[in-house]
């Protein structure tokens, strides 16, 4: 559902305060258990904000009348109410309203609580929420990236802190997030304990439908809601805007649309594509993500932050063709890595941008060799091919590369995550095989909460220099769980005023592992 809202109509009723308020002191209810007061069951969220737009989001626990307002101050006070939306079990009990005509550049606090369809007196409990909307003037800018929410078993373990990383990056009170992939683990079910590489004992919070590998909506569904009963994720949705994107586990590991299960016996249906298409419905259900009606379902899109950056979210996954050999010296349908009319529009946003800085928002890295055969490191995953002259899915890249640099388009940054460690690289074309593009840095970050691995083999087509990873040594293995330590987010800063870009790689400990400042070219 879309609310519109005139400027002179929001700011006559809330007022113009609210963008020093203090996100400190937001009121977090008691949650009413009463049997005829609906309950808002998974917190609320915002995302896909602009200068003058956002979605929210909440779920009930029982049909209800969705009621939301907003304002520009902590207080509400003269708050706007919205026209309400109905929840059904249709939907998941999930309720989503598009907010359109908003301030610029302005803290917007929203209020939603749930009445009960039989007896509309009968209301839960409010929750608050808070995001701020794009810029249209210069400003310092702050935003944090990272992926990799439930991996490989490691669930909410309550005793252990549960999902640490977000509450580490929410006290950075960044501007905004941009999830880059794996929000669920849909093929990792979760069990009641895992053996950790220590002998000691990892205890997840189980749920009904998260105990085996996801098939059906509803089990697409709860993967969704599993993350969201984790009182970190609550409460850093619930303060910070994001803008999600995805890439395999949303659906299963490596996948690619056509591809058939055959061999895998934990799937009583093989048609991946259909597994697919009820993922990307969960996704868009249960994420405050826009709807494109000019391609229903789409996940790539722009994001335009002020003069000084826009955002560019890429999909590496909806489009490609079979993870294969990947060596054929042309292009053809099969090394389609982001397709054709992906390509296109990405260089058409890129072309029109008036923003300095250009963050593409990426699944994979580009670099780095991910085979989906790992065993025999026969067929690949990502677009990295190993070393040599550019083929198979790498030509797409040699294409957009060669294009970024005969355009003129400056300041391209790329951002990541997919690999379950972090790390820096610097593409040189004095280093590469292929030489036709502008050096260009990629950072890498995650897991958010999952399993850490690495390092990565890197491919030399491209020329990488890897400027920093941190990743488990030899001696501590792979898969390492949450408590380890090793769970990495990105930070940014663009300077209002210069508008240096300052990178920094961290940990959940809050720990800076490295840090680098680009300085923008405005040739």
């Amino acid at each position: 559902m879309s609310i519109r809202l005139t400027r002179r109509t929001f700011l006559k009723s809330t007022g113009t305060a609210g963008a020093a308020s203090v996100l400190g002191g937001f009121f977090m209810p008691s949650i009413s258990r009463a049997a005829d007061r609906p309950v808002i069951t998974h917190g609320v969220q915002s995302g896909d904000v602009t200068a003058n737009s956002a979605r929210i989001w909440a779920r009930a626990d029982r049909p209800s009348r969705m009621i939301a307002e907003i304002a520009t101050t902590e207080g509400f006070s003269k708050s706007v109410k919205l026209p309400y939306v109905d929840v059904l079990t249709e939907g998941d009990l999930a309720g989503k309203l598009a907010l359109t005509d908003l301030p610029a550049g302005q803290d917007i606090f929203y209020k939603i609580h749930f009445e009960n369809l039989d007896n509309i007196r009968a209301t839960s409990e409010p929750v608050i929420g808070h995001f701020r909307t794009n810029p249209m003037k210069r400003r310092n800018i702050r935003f944090a990236w990272s992926g990799d929410t439930a991996g490989q078993g490691w669930g909410i373990d309550e005793d252990r802190g549960g999902m640490k990383t977000y509450a580490t990056i929410t006290a950075h009170q960044p501007d905004f997030f941009i999830h880059s992939g794996d929000t669920i683990y849909a093929d990792g079910p979760f069990m009641a304990e895992q053996k950790m590489p220590d002998g000691q004992i990892w205890k997840n919070l189980t749920t009904e439908g998260t105990g085996k590998v996801a098939e059906t909506l509803d089990e697409f569904r709860a993967n969704y809601k599993y993350n969201m009963l984790d009182k970190n994720v609550r409460e850093f949705n619930r303060m910070i805007p994001v803008y999600y994107q995805w890439d395999d586990h949303e659906v299963l590991n490596n996948w690619y649309p056509g591809e058939m299960l055959t061999t895998d016996d934990r799937y009583t249906e093989k048609s991946v594509s259909l597994l697919a298409a009820r993922a990307n419905r969960a996704f868009r259900e249960m994420l405050p993500v826009r709807e494109q009606p000019q391609e229903p379902g789409r996940v790539y899109r722009t994001i335009s932050y002020g003069p000084s950056l826009e955002i560019f979210v890429l999909d590496m996954r909806s489009y490609r063709g079979p993870n294969d050999s990947n060596n054929s010296p042309v292009e053809t349908d099969k090394t389609a890595f982001m397709g054709k009319q992906q390509i296109e529009w990405l260089k058409r946003a890129l072309l029109n941008s008036k923003a300095t800085w250009k963050v593409i928002a990426a699944d994979m890295p580009i670099g780095m060799i991910i085979y989906d055969d790992w065993k025999n490191k026969s067929t690949f995953e990502n677009l990295a091919n190993g070393d040599g002259a550019p083929a198979g899915r790498e030509l797409e890249i040699v294409d957009l590369l060669r294009f970024i640099k005969s355009a003129k388009i400056r300041n391209t940054v790329w951002l990541t995550a997919d690999v379950h460690y972090t790390a820096a690289h610097y593409y040189d074309p004095a280093k590469a095989q292929f030489t036709d593009f502008d050096p260009f840095w990629e950072f890498v970050s995650g897991p958010l909460h999952a399993g850490t691995f690495g390092p990565n083999d890197m491919d030399n087509t491209f020329g990488p220099e890897v400027k920093f990873a941190k990743y488990p040594g030899k001696e501590q293995g792979i898969n390492l769980p949450p408590s380890a330590g090793m769970q990495f987010f990105g930070l940014i800063d663009i300077d209002g005023e210069s508008e240096q870009l300052r990178v920094s790689l961290r940990d959940v400990a809050d720990t800076e592992l490295y840090t680098v400042t680009l300085d923008p070219v405005y040739s």
